[in-house]
Parts: C-alpha cells; sequence; structure tokens
C-alpha cells in the first residue's frame, strides 16, 4: 500500500471540529469528515472509501423526513463495502444491476482518491455521479459505476444513494403541515443536495477542491442535475454539469403540483391520501403519519419500479413542484435565465429512450399540428408505415434528444460555454442486436469501465472509445473544457452552427447536426409553434 501523510497542520485543524487530536498525520487509507475518521482500501493506485453515511439513516420517525446529520463516531470506522443501495424492487434486466441488497438504511456517499499525492500540490477537481433509475430504481453500487479511473487521472469521484420511489417522493397534508416552512415531498432531492453539502464540508480532507465540483448524471441522474441547477436550495453546491439523457422539455403541467390539483393530474398529496387509504388509513394528522411510517418497508414499496411505475400513478407522484426546493421546470428557470450559469455538456444516445403509446401513423403525427406531413416526412421518409419503429424515433427525439439540444442553446445564449453530444457507437459484440446506441449505454465508455459490462466480448475498439469517453469528461472536470491533448476538438455548441460530438465506430466526429431537420419539428411541437 502506498502511504501519503497528510500533513499536520490539516488534521489538527480537523480535530477541533470532530474532537480528535492526534499527533501525527492520518495513514494514506484515512480521511476525517466531519462525523469521525474513515478508513478505506488502496488498490491499483487508488484509495476507495466505501458506505460513508452522509446523514443518518431515513428510518422510523425520520421517514419522510428531511436528511439529518449522521452522529458522531468515536475511534476509525472501516468504510471499505459499499451500504445499501436505498429501498426499491430491483428492475429485471437492469445494464447496473445492484451490488448490495436494497434497505431504507441507504444514506452512504463513495470516494476515490488518488493513493498517492504531493501533499503540497492544489487541490484536485471533484467530480459527483446521480445514478438514474426513473427515480424507483439504482443505486451507487454497480460495479459499472465504479471511480477508479477518474481517480487514475487525478479527479476526486463522488458517488452517494438517494431515496428512490415513495421513500424519495411523497406528500400527505400531514407531512405538509409538519414541515411547516421547510421543503416536504421531494426527499430524494433534499438527499441530494444534503450529499452536495458533505461534499463542501469534507472533500478538502481527500484533497479535493470544493469549488472545482463537476455534478452529473443520467436519466433520471441527468434530470436531477437540471433540477439542482434550477433549485434555489442547490446554489453554489458545484460549478460544473453534464447531463447524459437526462431530458429538459418537461412542461408544467407534466409536473404533479405538491397540494394544488390540476385536471387530470391529482397533486401528490392527493396521491398520499391514496395510498394511505390503501394501507387501511383514512386520518390526515399526526395521527396517520405515524401509521404510514410504521408500514413495512416492502408494503411502501408495493411492486414499483421501471417496469410499473405508469401503473402506479395513482399512488406514487414522482418529482413535484413544491414550491420551496423545486419552483419550476427545469425548461421555464432555463428559458427565463434563473439556472445557473455554468460550464455545461449535455447530449443523449442514437438509439434513446422515449414511450409512444401511438397505434397509427395518424395518431403519432397529430401532435406535431400544422407540421403533422412536414414530420411524417423527415421521420419516415421510405414511407414504411411502422408505426412501433418510427414512433420510437419519434419519442426518442421528444423525450431526450432534441431537449438536449435546447439545453445546450438555451446555456450558450448566456454567454456561459456549453458542448453538446450523441453517444452513437455500439459495442462490437452487441451489433447485431442493436441498431443504434441504447439508452444508458454511454456509461462504462464514461466511466471506462467496459470491462466489466462486457467482459470477455470486450474488443480493443470498445477500450479506445471508453478511454477517450472518459478523457473528455475527465478535462471538463479538470478544466470546464472536455479538449485536450490526443482528442478531435469538441466545439463549442452555437445554435447557428448546432455542431456536436458524436462517439462513433470511426471515433468522435465534430459534425453538423444530421437529424436538425426532425429536432426543428420537434421543437416546434414542444413550443406549441
Amino acid at each position: 500500500m502506498a502511504a501519503r501523510l497528510r500533513t499536520l497542520a490539516t488534521t489538527l485543524a480537523l480535530s477541533t471540529t470532530l474532537g480528535i487530536f492526534s499527533s501525527a498525520a492520518l495513514a494514506a487509507d484515512r480521511a476525517n469528515t466531519e462525523s469521525g475518521i474513515i478508513q478505506g482500501s488502496t488498490q491499483d493506485g487508488v484509495t476507495a472509501y466505501k458506505g460513508i453515511p452522509y446523514a443518518a439513516p431515513p428510518v422510523g420517525n425520520l421517514r419522510w423526513r428531511a436528511p439529518r446529520p449522521y452522529p458522531h463516531w468515536a475511534g476509525v470506522r472501516k468504510t471499505t463495502e459499499y451500504g445499501h443501495d436505498c429501498m426499491q424492487l430491483p428492475f429485471p434486466g437492469d445494464a447496473a444491476p445492484l451490488g448490495t441488497p436494497p434497505a431504507e438504511d441507504c444514506l452512504v456517499l463513495n470516494v476515490w482518491e488518488p493513493a498517492v499525492r504531493d501533499a503540497h500540490a492544489d487541490p484536485l477537481p471533484v467530480i459527483v455521479w446521480i445514478h438514474g433509475g426513473g427515480y424507483v430504481n439504482g443505486g451507487s453500487s454497480p460495479e459499472v459505476y465504479d471511480g477508479s479511473a477518474f481517480a487514475r487521472h487525478g479527479i476526486i469521484f463522488v458517488s452517494f444513494n438517494y431515496r428512490l420511489g415513495r421513500f424519495g417522493f411523497f406528500a400527505h397534508p400531514a407531512l405538509t403541515a409538519e414541515a411547516g416552512k421547510g421543503p416536504t415531498g421531494n426527499f430524494a432531492f433534499m438527499d441530494q443536495i444534503a450529499a452536495l453539502k458533505w461534499v463542501q464540508h469534507n472533500i478538502k480532507s481527500f484533497g479535493g477542491d470544493p469549488q472545482r465540483v463537476t455534478l452529473f448524471g443520467e436519466s433520471a441522474g441527468g434530470g436531477s442535475v437540471l433540477t439542482m441547477m434550477t433549485s434555489p436550495l442547490a446554489r453554489g453546491l458545484f460549478q460544473r454539469a453534464i447531463i447524459e439523457s437526462g431530458g429538459g422539455r418537461a412542461g408544467l403541467n407534466s409536473m404533479t403540483l405538491l397540494s394544488k390539483d390540476q385536471p387530470n393530474k391529482p397533486s401528490a398529496e392527493t396521491l398520499g391520501v391514496n395510498f394511505a387509504k390503501a394501507n387501511g388509513i383514512d386520518a390526515t394528522g399526526p395521527a396517520a403519519l405515524a401509521a404510514l411510517r410504521k408500514i413495512p418497508a416492502d408494503k411502501v414499496v408495493n411492486g414499483l419500479n421501471m417496469a410499473s411505475m405508469f401503473q402506479a400513478a395513482s399512488t406514487y407522484p414522482g418529482p413535484m413542484i413544491d414550491g420551496k426546493l423545486i419552483l419550476e421546470t427545469p425548461q421555464e428557470a432555463f428559458l427565463a435565465g434563473r439556472a445557473m450559469k455554468i460550464p455545461t455538456i449535455i447530449g443523449a444516445n442514437s438509439m434513446d429512450i422515449g414511450f409512444s403509446f401511438a397505434r397509427t401513423m395518424d395518431d403519432l403525427f397529430a401532435p406535431f399540428g400544422a407540421h403533422k406531413d412536414a414530420a411524417m416526412a423527415v421521420y419516415d421518409p421510405q414511407h414504411t408505415g411502422n408505426v412501433r419503429a418510427v414512433g420510437a424515433k419519434v419519442a426518442a427525439d421528444g423525450m431526450m434528444i432534441e431537449p438536449a439540444r435546447f439545453i445546450a442553446g438555451t446555456v450558450a445564449s448566456t454567454g456561459v460555454p456549453s458542448w453538446e453530444y450523441r453517444f452513437s457507437y455500439v459495442a462490437e459484440s452487441m451489433r447485431k442486436e442493436w441498431p443504434g446506441a441504447p439508452h444508458a449505454s454511454e456509461i462504462p465508455y464514461v466511466f471506462d469501465t467496459v470491462k466489466a459490462r462486457y467482459g470477455a466480448n470486450l474488443t480493443a475498439a470498445d477500450e479506445k472509445v471508453a478511454q477517450d469517453t472518459n478523457a473528455y469528461w475527465v478535462n471538463f472536470a479538470r478544466y470546464g473544457d472536455p479538449n485536450g491533448a490526443g482528442l478531435p476538438t469538441w466545439p463549442q455548441y452555437s445554435a447557428s452552427h448546432d455542431v456536436l460530438l458524436d462517439f462513433t465506430a470511426a471515433g468522435p466526429n465534430a459534425i453538423a447536426d444530421p437529424w436538425k431537420a426532425r429536432l426543428d419539428l420537434t421543437a416546434a411541437r414542444a413550443e406549441g409553434k
């Protein structure tokens, strides 16, 4: 194990806060946190700390409350194994299967750092990962989310868990009354803010710079980054953002409101009352909360996951506009100039996710209004009439691909640099099955963990794409610009040029977006033009 001594001055300064005194610097695989000393493990030049509590377990009377500080511990706490991922019903076939059994006691994070670093060197940049999973699945333990590659390139990597499903998003009139002037309902986002505050307060102990924090995530994690960029409660907690297939176009009427019912969309409180009644709880005061908090965790889940979330709409609200943490949709905040103005990378995959329930081509293109015929021509130029295949393209464009362009262009219009990408690379072993890059398939390339994803089927070409992709993300975390030596140039985005970086089988390639015509029509549809 490589030795790295922390300076005595740092140890003494931290000991004042922690009530700990040491006459010698900590060993290389130990670090001070606000709650106590932790010990990680070192392998291949990287020290990893796993399962670090960043908030008190949200169980018992703390279920459906804002995260509370974790109590201080005495001695040295071993942090060499992942903590529980948050309570859920795992989704069959998940490309990032959990590495731990889910539980309600799950508010932990993980840190990877270089094992050897000059104690007098400048603090290192930090990158913080928010996992996806539709806000009902996922965790920080999957092998493809290992942060070692970032740490080997001099980046402090942090990942964390946040409450999911009804544990993460739940409202009830009694909960609103209990919260008083504080936020309620969006407990998952409160956890994310608590984790980011933990980074601000503790990352110096790992050699990290709290003023150079990049927040990135994929799918629901990417949507979470957009929420953090637009929430007044997350201001100043990070300085750069990367959104991978995170959307960004949802309108106000698509989001649940905390207390106000909308046409065909009951409020989150109404859905919470529905859930309570389904569990035999008819009261709405403190007695109702006491009873709700005693429901066994598996009955709170009640089969909710990515496969069943649409069927759970009568008792599960998802993210909601609560008036404290979320004031408006990301689209509204970006258009009004109220989003954080920070360097941003955003993009989506060439065969990304979307949901189309159209049964005919007329049903599919009717929402384009006056542009219906033009949309049909550009989306189905061969006149195949294949509603399923064409609908998948229309839905992916509307949910992920055009919104990425919208966010990139809106950020650029404020004078802040942004970069758009499209991930089109498909692993050589999957090319007979995947005509394009599916949702989430870029993740092992971003993390350079493709071996964990593809195993014996991994090829040298796959590895090269992973090295290049990870290098762009590392450069952005380090400099606020993804470009660097040995990489094809990735131009800043501008609406006038509409150039993105396409990750292809031939390598990263900066091109004018070949899908501009169809995305223009999708944008017009989204904006009601």
